[in-house]
Order: C-alpha cells, then structure tokens, then sequence
C-alpha cells in the first residue's frame, strides 16, 4: 500500500475535516486533497514521473506538505533539504538523485538559483516569485486521477543527513518503512484520532515528516508554523487548540522560558514528546510543570531507522531514552570510530559503548545512496552502528551519553567540526584552529572555536564576520571564539579535542574572548 492511499482513507472517513493550517488558511481533508491531486498532475505535466525525484527547498509551509502528497501520488520520491544550506550543497543533491523538479521559496532563492547554476534543471516551481513556474500556476489544471504505484519497496523519500565531512548522505527510505514508521511512532507516542499537531519541526527532517504522516494517518490537524518563535508558538498552541508536541528540546526551552509562558494555558497539550538531542532534568522539569501533559516522551531513533528506543514517562527518568521499540532489538558494543568492532562485541552490562540496532526492523533503511564507503562504516552483519554512545541501567533502559566521534548537535541540527575548522582555516587572521562543542542550556551544544591566531590583529568580531560571509550555514558557525597559545596536538599532529574539553588550553592576554549570541 502506498502513502497515498492512507491520505484516500483520510479523506474518505472526514472529508469535512479541518485538515491543514497556516495563518488565516484552513482546508478540510476534502479541499487539500483536491489541491494535492492537482498538484500531482501540475508535476506530471513538468515531466516528473514515477521514479522521478523532486527536491523541495523549503520551510514548513502548506505547498510543503502538498508537495509530499503529491510525490506519493505520482510514485516520485519526495527529497526535501535544508533551506538554510548553500549552493554548494543544494547542487550536490540535485545532481546525487538527478532532480527532474526543484521547489524554492523566496528565502531559500540566492542559493537555490547559485545551485541551478551549477546544475541545471529544467522543471523549477517558485513559491515567492524567481525562476521557473509560479507554484499558483502549476495547480491550475484538471486533478490527477491516475492510481498510485503499490510496490512497497520503492523509494518514496530521500532524506539527507550529513556525512562525516559534512557533505550530505542520501538515506532512501522505502514505501512500506515510511508506513511502518509513522504508525509505531502513533502507537509508541499514544497519539489518538484527530489530534492537532504542531508542524514546525523542519520537513526536511524524520521528526518533520512523522509529524505530518501521523496527522493525515489520525485525520488529525496539521498547524504548519513555518519558522519557529517561542511566542507565535504558544499563540498558536493557545488559539489552535493544539494537543500534541513533537520537537526538539530547544523549541520546548524556548517556550517553558519565555516571558509569555506564565499567562499560557496549557490544557488543550496532552501529549508532548522530544527527540534530537537530550533534554536536562531541569528542562524536563520546566516541561512536566508547565504542561502537565498526559504523556511525556523520549524518541530516539534516526532517519535511517526510525524507532530505537522509546521512554514514555522521562519525567520519573530524566534522560533516560527507553527500552527498544516495537521489532526493535538494541546492543552495547565496545566503541570504535574506526568501525573495525563487530556486533558480537559487546560490554559488560552497565558499561559504556557504541549503540547498534538491528537493520531488519520494519522501519529500517536497505543503505546509503550511492555511498558504500558509509555502507562500510556503518552497516555490519545486519546491523546498524549508531556511532552514538550509550549504556543501560539497572533496568535495562537506555541512556544516550554522546557521540562516539566529534559530531555537535546544536538545536537539533547536525554539524561536523572538519567543516568549520576547514573555513576557519582559510582565513589570513587564523594559524590554526579547533573547534568543539560545550554543553548549552538552550541549544544542547554550541560551536566554540579555539582560534591559535597568525598576528595581533585577530579579532573575534573579525573571524565572525568571515563565517557570515563565507557559505558556511549559519546554524554552523561558532557561536565563540577563545584566542589560544597553541591547538594541542600529537606527535603525529592528529588534533587532541580532547585535552580542549578538560581545559588543557592556555588563553592569551590582550585578545577578546567573546561569545555572540544569535
């Protein structure tokens, strides 16, 4: 059964239905459907056809999640990506899945155009004005009414996630794990018929789609928020009834600290739920308090496979990320980054190592698109190295305590520091640098460089400008920057982070040890 036919059932069972929001918009299941159906056949007339892959760069918008809806129609494969990401990386994607179709809006223009420079498509939709055809004219025609494909094993999405350079790494994720995905999450996350959701986590990432497949699935009411502000949030949540939250725990700091929270009343959310990063007990606290939902949850899973564990109740186990999910089956091996340990290594319990999980969960992905070399790293006998670190309890729960690598998470989105340190390294003020991440109440981490500078003219204001300026994302850049003797290193020269964590730096006088905040 493809997606598309879960999006029929919906409308069937509620045609009347409020199905999706934004602003002073509102469609029933009815109205959307007709619009998604002549979407589909807007697309099919620009030459994407089953198989086919349509890039979509952009923010969490209605035409967003038409735009998903309609690739299941046609059979094409939905691949949405960062809108924040630069040219260079935009044309990577085009050109890894051969894009038939680009979507852009207005704030994703300059690097989306930049891209199509390097790699040329002919079908391009804007949102907002620019190149190609406005996206109002493309839904003009009569609806599609073709069927849609019903092999189970084909790709119906591509998501990227970043590799260990940074550089993007296709994860195709098949029909049939999409399905199963987001009806595990339903019935492990306790989400009921007709729940409204909050739909601003991005619909470039798992979390993003999930939220939009469980709220068609449920006949639910998707409230699209296409960026997130921790006022318009609780607005929104207030004005819309909302019942569920599924975000990542900076949104949730955003909205339990702000001004606005102690005249918010929380009674319509009866469900929260977090996942991307770890949330502190003191947060989890905040959370539990302010809300008072019914559920309170922990999802820690990937967008290669989906579910790992699930903690349903982190109020009386800050932290603590659960026990396997349904068909799931998780393992504690003696860590390694350089992927040489087996799954049959495993540590003694209660210690600490590398998490993996079984690669033939429902929910699963069958590998990397076009990479063997990450297949290689990260695939081995059936199944698949997290690269994260974790230990169980006494209980047998889980307990995620970081990466095994140096990879940052910082509000939920990736960042690998070879990427920053790679720019940072280019510029004349700089000798040599490292680049860390400190734990951050708001964020969970943030980017700190320690910046080894060529002369006394080195400023922090200076280097920050030269990030902003350069095509380094923005949610990349280091939010410090320590001017420091020297960057420990090994005889051999490897970077020693490290000793940087434990403090084994000496600071030097006379330069500004500053930390912006954006």
């Amino acid at each position: 059964m493809s997606l598309a036919r879960m999006l029929d059932a919906a409308v069937a069972r509620e045609p009347e239905a409020i199905a999706i929001v934004e602003g002073g918009m509102r469609l029933t299941y009815r109205e959307w459907a007709d619009e998604i159906a002549r979407l589909a056949s807007g697309l099919e007339r620009l030459g994407l056809s089953e198989g086919d892959y349509c890039v979509a760069v952009l923010s969490n918008r209605y035409e967003t999640a038409s735009l998903f809806w309609a690739c299941q129609k046609l059979g094409a494969v939905f691949t949405p990506f960062n809108w924040r990401a630069t040219a260079a990386d935009i044309a990577f994607v085009l050109e890894d899945v051969e894009a038939k179709v680009v979507v852009y809006e207005k704030r994703s223009a300059t690097a989306v155009e930049g891209a199509l420079e390097k790699f040329a498509i002919d079908a391009v939709i804007s949102l907002d004005g620019g190149q190609g055809a406005p996206y109002r004219e493309t839904i003009c025609g009569s609806p599609y009414t073709g069927l849609p494909p019903t092999d189970e094993r084909a790709i119906c999405l591509m998501l990227y996630t970043s590799g260990t350079t940074g550089r993007p790494k296709g994860v195709p994720r098949s029909c049939a794990a999409e399905r199963i995905a987001s009806i595990g999450c339903i019935a492990q996350l306790h989400y009921g018929y007709s729940e409204v959701t909050l739909g601003v986590m991005p619909l470039f990432h798992t979390m993003g789609i999930r939220a939009l497949a469980m709220s068609v699935y449920l006949n639910g009411t998707f409230i699209c928020m296409p960026s997130f502000d921790a006022a318009e949030a609780l607005q929104l949540i207030a004005r819309e009834d909302i019942t569920a939250l599924f975000l990542v725990p900076t949104m949730f700091h955003d909205m339990v600290y702000h001004s606005n929270f102690a005249s918010f009343d929380p009674a319509p959310v009866r469900n929260l739920a977090y996942a991307g990063m770890s949330m502190n007990t003191a947060l989890v606290e905040a959370c539990a308090s302010g809300f008072n939902p019914e559920w309170f949850s922990n999802f820690y899973g990937s967008s290669e496979i989906y579910t790992f564990t699930v903690c349903n109740d982190v109020r009386a186990k800050p932290g603590c990320a659960g026990r396997p999910g349904l068909g799931q089956q998780i393992r504690i091996v003696r860590g390694d980054p350089d992927g040489r340990v087996e799954p049959e290594a495993l540590v003694e319990p209660g210690a600490t190592g590398e998490i993996i999980a079984r690669m033939d969960s429902l929910d699963a992905f069958a590998g990397y698109w076009k990479r063997p070399d990450a297949d290689e790293k990260a695939i081995r006998k059936g199944w698949y190295f997290t690269g994260d670190l974790g230990r169980f309890d006494e209980d047998g729960e889980l307990y995620v305590l970081g990466r095994i690598d140096d990879m940052l998470i910082s509000g939920g989105e990736n960042i690998y520091p070879e990427e920053v340190e790679d720019l940072l390294a280019k510029c004349p003020l700089v000798r040599d640098v490292a680049v860390i991440g400190v734990p951050d109440e708001r964020w969970g981490q943030k980017v700190i460089a320690f910046i080894e500078p060529e002369n006394q003219s080195a400023a922090a204001a200076t280097i920050n400008r030269y990030c902003l300026d350069s095509d380094l994302a923005r949610f990349k850049r280091p939010r410090g920057y320590a001017f420091v003797k020297s960057i420990p290193r090994s005889a051999s020269g490897k970077l020693l982070r490290r000793e940087l964590r434990l403090g084994g730096y000496e600071l030097l006088n006379g330069y500004e040890h500053t930390i912006e905040e954006t």
